[in-house]
C-alpha cells in the first residue's frame, strides 16, 4: 500500500519529501504555502524540482492541499482571490510533480437557493481549468456535512465533474472520516459503495485517499478525525476498506492527531502491522 502523511514545508518541499521517506511513508500531502491564507506565493523553483526529482528516485507520490479558505462556491472579489490561489496551487504543485492539488467541494453560505453553490462552484472550476494547462489535476474532495449535505455523495462529485467544461483537469479524493461521519460509508456497506461508485464512474477518477478514522459516529456530520486505531470505524471495516482493491497504489495520506507519544511513523507502522 502506498502509505503516508501530512508533512510541513516549513523547512522547503525538498525536505518535506525527505521527511516523508523518513517516517516509513511512500506518499505525502502538504500545503503548498500558508494554510490559511489566499495569497500568491512565490516559490523556490528549484527546491520544486529537487522534490520532484527526489521523489521520482525513490518511487514516492505526492499531493498538494489548497488552503481552509478556499471555497469553490466563492463568488465577487472573494472568487477572484480563490482562482488566483488555485492556479498558484497547481503551479507548485506541477513544479514538484504532484498528482494533484486537493480541494473541498464548494459551501454556498448564506444562499437561499441550494443550487446557486453548485453553480458557482461549476463557473469557479470552468476558469480555473481554462487557466491551466498543465497537468496536474484538481481533486475535489468529498464532505463530511457539517455545513450542510452538499458534496456528501458520489454522485454529486461525479455529476460536477462531468458539467465543466475541462473534466479531463479534475479528478477525486475521498476522505475516510468524510465519508463515514457524513453517513455516506456507515462502516458495514463498503461493498455497496464500490458497486455504485463503479457504476456511475467515481473511482475511474479517484486519485488519492485521505485516511482518517472519525471521532464521532457515521451520520453525525461533524468533521472530527481521529487516529485509525482509536475512532468509530472498527478495525474490521478499516481493515476491508484498505483490502479494496480498487485503492490499489493510490497515495493513503494520514490527517490524524499526532503527539510526542504517538507520531504518524507510529501510526504506518501499526497500519502496516496490523491492518494490511
Amino acid at each position: 500500500m502506498n502509505l503516508g502523511a501530512h508533512i510541513s514545508i516549513r523547512q522547503g518541499y525538498l525536505l518535506a519529501a525527505k521527511t516523508a521517506k523518513d517516517i516509513g511513508g511512500s506518499s505525502f500531502q502538504y500545503f503548498p504555502k500558508n494554510p490559511r491564507s489566499l495569497s500568491v506565493k512565490e516559490f523556490s523553483e528549484q527546491d520544486a524540482f529537487a522534490c520532484a526529482s527526489y521523489c521520482k528516485e525513490n518511487n514516492m507520490s505526492s499531493i498538494a492541499h489548497t488552503p481552509y479558505p478556499t471555497n469553490l462556491s466563492s463568488k465577487g472579489s472573494e472568487r477572484d482571490k480563490v482562482v488566483a490561489s488555485l492556479v498558484n496551487d497547481l503551479e507548485i504543485a506541477e513544479a514538484c510533480q504532484s498528482i494533484g492539488v486537493v480541494v473541498h467541494f464548494g459551501v454556498s453560505k448564506n444562499s437561499k437557493d441550494p443550487l446557486e453553490g453548485y453553480l458557482l462552484m461549476i463557473e469557479t472550476l470552468n476558469i480555473v481549468c481554462d487557466l491551466w494547462h498543465g497537468k496536474c489535476l484538481l481533486l475535489i474532495e468529498n464532505n463530511a456535512g457539517k455545513s450542510g449535505p452538499a458534496g456528501t455523495t458520489f454522485e454529486e462529485l461525479v455529476q460536477v465533474r462531468n458539467l465543466v467544461d475541462f473534466p479531463e483537469k479534475i479528478g477525486f479524493c475521498f476522505d475516510t472520516c468524510h465519508g463515514f461521519a457524513s453517513g455516506l460509508w456507515t462502516g458495514n456497506n463498503w461493498l455497496e459503495i464500490e458497486e455504485k461508485g463503479t457504476q456511475i464512474g467515481y473511482f475511474e477518477h479517484l486519485k488519492a485517499i485521505h485516511l482518517n478514522n472519525s471521532m464521532y459516529p457515521s451520520g453525525s456530520m461533524k468533521d472530527r478525525h481521529a487516529n485509525i486505531h482509536n475512532g468509530h470505524i472498527e478495525k474490521a471495516q478499516m481493515k476491508e476498506f484498505l483490502g479494496s482493491k480498487l485503492l490499489r497504489n493510490l497515495p493513503l495520506i494520514l490527517e490524524t492527531p499526532t503527539s510526542n507519544n504517538f507520531t504518524h511513523q507510529n501510526e504506518i507502522e501499526l497500519i502496516k502491522n496490523n491492518y494490511l
